[in-house]
């Protein structure tokens, strides 16, 4: 009896301690689960209902702060910019604007140049923030990138400037000229004179004005609109012929060459300008008696063949500083020399544009007093490629042009040459 009754008090007894143990558990659970963890940042039921929708779906950087100054939500957009680490806002200026509209309300906006995160550069990260109660007790800091905006705005207003000087030089030659020729009219020679001047600066205006019609159409315009199979062969001559007399007035000898028969998928016009362009700037920017090389070869690729080609001339060369800003509108590295030709500073620009919009790549081998090679890298036609029509022998082989192959040096020819090694 008392050994039964003994047994019964120590199970009545396990089972309070157990009873107490289990209660003490879920207390405990409770309070974990009321403690704020990373997750609940992004998620926290104060915020009013429908925010946490609005703000997915908006562009600009998105941060919810509450009375704390504690980040309630932040998009993910807020922490690729490095407002946000450590579930606090980074940005001083920001957390005071936040602080500020907390106390009175009021709507306020600021534009602030922030470092980049993850660059040993000083380059600055261009935002606009602004910042606006959300309720009672919560801030919303809305926060847009206009890096790139102003970096186009720049360019905009550099473009205008270099257009207005450009124009400025011919317009006023050609305004002190027809002075030159009133004051003259009783000397047939200085007339002569004058007027020859005049046709020379009206020529430069013309080319001004139809390069710039150029880069603004290869800049709008979709060239896979108007694309056709565009033969490399006929874009070579073309090309040949658009300097020919150029390099007969320089003694400077033209020679196309590499693999036969390849043909590029775009629009012919904008081909046509931007290999023109390469060719003449060779012609322009060589001494007299000296040689230009134009060849063309398929090489292979992962996305597909390219279809590669090289100018390549013996004239001064770019130096490393001028070589990444040679396709910069009116840049010019010798602007003596491209006064003296005519040189508008826009040709290589529109090389680049067209090569980018036929999905290709225009890059620049030079060396100072050795010479340059313009590389013009587009995809080679697809249904030219997949039909198996003639390509030649195969990279090495040259090819030859109509007539005996071969003119004067005083004007062009065009013996087969070997494709232009382009260097790294």
């Amino acid at each position: 009896m008392d050994v039964n009754a003994a047994v019964a008090a120590a199970a009545a007894i396990a089972g309070v301690c157990t009873g107490v143990i289990a209660m003490l558990a879920f207390r405990w659970s409770e309070r974990d689960q009321k403690r704020p963890t990373r997750t609940s940042l992004h998620t926290d039921p104060v915020l009013p209902p429908g925010v946490d929708t609005v703000l997915s779906v908006l562009r600009s950087s998105a941060v919810v702060l509450d009375e704390a100054d504690s980040v309630v939500k932040a998009s993910s957009a807020a922490y690729a910019l490095g407002l946000v680490r450590g579930g606090k806002l980074a940005v001083e200026p920001m957390l005071q604007m936040a602080r500020d509209t907390r106390r009175d309300g009021e709507i306020r906006q600021v534009e602030l140049d922030l470092p980049r995160r993850g660059t040993g550069r000083g380059e600055a990260l261009a935002v606009s923030a602004r910042v606006a109660p959300l309720g009672s007790r919560l801030v919303l800091l809305l926060v847009e990138d206009l890096t790139e905006a102003r970096r186009i705005e720049a360019v905009r207003r550099d473009f205008v400037a270099n257009v207005s000087h450009e124009l400025k030089t011919p317009v006023g030659a050609l305004s002190l000229l027809s002075e030159a020729v009133m004051d003259a009219s009783d000397d047939p020679e200085a007339v002569e004179r004058f007027a020859g001047r005049m046709q020379i600066e009206a020529t430069r205006l013309t080319n001004l004005v139809q390069e710039l019609i150029d880069l603004s159409r290869v800049q709008n315009d979709d060239p896979l609109e108007d694309a056709e199979p565009v033969r490399v062969d006929e874009l070579v001559a073309e090309a040949i012929d658009r300097s020919r007399h150029q390099a007969s007035h320089k003694q400077i000898t033209m020679a196309s060459g590499g693999t036969a028969d390849l043909q590029i998928w775009g629009n012919r016009g904008q081909l046509a300008a931007a290999l023109g362009n390469l060719v003449e700037n060779a012609v322009n920017y060589s001494p007299a008696r000296t040689r230009v090389g134009i060849a063309a070869r398929r090489v292979a690729a992962p996305g597909g063949d390219l279809i590669e080609v090289a100018v390549t001339d013996q004239g001064i060369g770019i130096s490393d500083k001028d070589k990444e800003r040679i396709f910069e509108r009116f840049y010019r590295v010798d602007p003596a020399r491209s006064r003296a030709t005519g040189g508008t500073g826009l040709g290589l620009a529109i090389v680049k544009h067209v090569a980018a919009s036929h999905g290709g790549e225009v890059t620049v081998w030079s060396s100072e007093g050795q010479g340059s090679t313009f590389t013009l890298r587009l995809p080679e036609a697809a249904a030219h490629r997949d039909c198996g029509s003639g390509h030649g022998g195969g990279p090495d082989d040259g090819t030859t042009s109509p007539g005996d192959g071969t003119e004067t040096a005083a004007t062009t020819t065009y013996e087969p040459i070997p494709a232009p090694e382009v260097l790294p």
